[in-house]
């Protein structure tokens, strides 16, 4: 464990608290994309299938819990809440999500470490990952303007990737052997669709003015 690793998992946890302020207290999804948190709650379950199988530490463990169970709660409250799913732009999140997956399966099947089951999986919910923001960016870009707790939201999933990048050259530079480019490649493509929220990002705030992405 590391500063900037340690500081990922908490950007990362925060994103995940932001999201669960607006939708419990508010009672609103507005601006939320079901699609990307239904592609965040397949990454997560495709990753920890080694939950109950391979115990690294109770922070890993404890983390694992936090993040399957708050991706499916947070598709329950969309798709089942009975105030929650009104705010819900249906109409607007429109982006064929399903399509991301099968490329990156088949990407795993072709590219990864070891030809197992579990590898696989864990490959494929590393590159899906790196594209389930997607549906997400494209929704703000269609309503533009953009509530406060959806823009942290988004920026802090974008900065805890970020963070993870800093991380790994960390390790490559302190660690022997640590040489993971499935992940790297991955991570530095999902940091690079964030590029263009962060700049209207950080000059709303430089502004003092509401987001707002261009069309």
């Amino acid at each position: 464990m590391n500063i900037f690793r340690l500081a990922g998992d908490m950007t990362h946890l925060a994103s995940v608290l932001v999201l669960l302020l607006k939708i419990h207290t508010i009672k609103s999804c507005a601006g939320i994309s079901l699609k990307t948190q239904e592609l965040y709650a397949i990454v997560f379950a495709a990753r920890y299938l080694d939950i109950f199988t391979n115990f690294v530490s109770l922070y890993n463990t404890v983390m694992k819990l936090i993040f399957l169970g708050s991706s499916f709660s947070i598709v329950w409250y969309i798709r089942h809440h009975r105030i929650v799913r009104r705010s819900y732009n249906k109409d607007e999140d429109t982006f064929r999500h399903l399509f991301l997956m099968l490329p990156c399966l088949l990407l795993a099947l072709v590219i990864n470490e070891k030809f197992t089951f579990k590898e696989i999986m864990w490959t494929f919910s590393i590159f899906l990952e790196a594209v389930a923001i997607l549906p997400q960016l494209v929704l703000l870009q269609r309503t533009r303007n953009i509530d406060n707790l959806t823009g942290q939201y988004v920026f802090l999933l974008g900065a805890y990737r970020a963070l993870y990048i800093l991380n790994w050259i960390y390790r490559y530079f302190t660690e022997q052997h640590y040489v993971h480019w499935i992940t790297w490649i991955a991570g530095l493509i999902q940091t690079l669709l964030y590029a263009d929220f962060f700049y209207y990002y950080f000059q709303s705030w430089k502004n003092n003015a509401k987001l707002e992405l261009p069309a």
